[in-house]
């Protein structure tokens, strides 16, 4: 495994992950029923009741791609963290395409008539909700770096018949974005994907007017993460290698300039107490791949005293809200 992965191999793991999702939810019939795991990958019949998450929890305790949430087998993979009232009128192509961490709407405050900018857009269901808050007179701005996301997006808000909604392409290391012309941010369990997030808060803080806020859910680590999980392409696509530690994110944040940096929640992953390095593996490489014995999980990751709960419980999704000066 490379000890050194450039910022575009982490990214084009990251289009490569989210692009085949969106990808296979566009070829879809729309009457066919499909549950996935956290990462959206579909699950066969057959594994659904042993099927494990991300973070390793059963599907009936589901996380999202990023983190913890209480869900019953057969809901929608969006209602771990939206109300019925919010999803009312939303198809599947919106619902199963939220791989969130939480509902940074729940803390953005928005009112009618703001301009708001959803970094990492997906499949655009914060912006559709957003769009809703601002009314017709406001404006919304989906940002995301997969083409095959934003093709998606777009879709579902021609379904929609949204007006008020831009989906456009580019990275949020470098938002094709006018200055200060925002005056509200989002985003949901995607900085941490970026590698480089001095550019991102930067970037925020560059669009957002004085007084503007930035209101987010994220993936933070409580302390550090053994070097091979760093290393790791597909935990970076997962939601874990570029986790920093919640005292690192958080002054990030302020070394772009915001102030009142309110930590609003903490939520830690769900564990079994019968977790076991099978599950690790599931959590530091996707659920995507095979699935590799748990003694060489162990020896990947180095260290015959690291337990599987040890690093399992070091993933928290975090609710964050900060203001640039007026």
């Amino acid at each position: 495994m490379a000890k050194h992965r450039t910022e575009e191999q982490i990214k084009e793991a990251v289009r490569e992950r989210y692009g085949g999702i969106a990808r296979r939810m566009s070829e879809e019939p729309a009457d066919i029923v499909v549950v996935r795991d956290c990462c959206g990958e579909p699950v066969p019949d057959e594994g659904r009741e042993q099927a494990r998450d991300c973070c390793g929890s059963q599907t009936v305790r589901s996380s999202s791609c990023c983190g913890p949430a209480e869900v019953e087998s057969g809901e929608s993979f969006a209602a771990r963290f939206y109300s019925a009232e919010e999803l009312s009128g939303l198809p599947d192509t919106v619902t199963d395409a939220s791989l969130g961490c939480g509902n940074p709407l729940a803390i953005a405050q928005l009112q009618p008539g703001e301009t708001v900018l959803d970094l990492g857009s997906g499949g655009g269901i914060d912006c559709f909700l957003a769009a809703r808050q601002v009314g017709s007179g406001g404006r919304v701005i989906g940002l995301d770096m997969t083409p095959d996301m934003i093709k998606l997006a777009r879709r579902n808000a021609k379904k929609l018949g949204v007006a008020n909604v831009d989906f456009r392409y580019g990275e949020m290391e470098e938002m094709p974005i006018p200055d200060e012309s925002v005056d509200t941010i989002i985003s949901n369990c995607v900085i941490n994907l970026s590698p480089d997030k001095d550019a991102v808060f930067g970037e925020a803080y560059r669009v957002l007017r004085p007084g503007g806020r930035l209101s987010v859910s994220d993936i933070v680590v409580d302390g550090d993460l053994p070097q091979p999980v760093r290393d790791s392409l597909s935990a970076w696509a997962g939601c874990v290698a570029g986790a920093l530690d919640e005292s690192d994110y958080l002054n990030k944040i302020r070394a772009a300039g915001f102030e009142r940096i309110e930590v609003l929640s903490r939520d830690w992953t769900a564990l079994d107490d019968a977790l076991d390095w099978e599950d690790v593996q599931v959590m530091v490489d996707g659920s995507g791949g095979p699935v590799v014995a748990g003694t060489e999980v162990r020896a990947a990751l180095g260290g015959s005293e690291l337990r599987p709960r040890d690093l399992a419980h070091k993933v928290v999704s975090l609710k964050v809200r900060a203001y640039k000066p007026e």
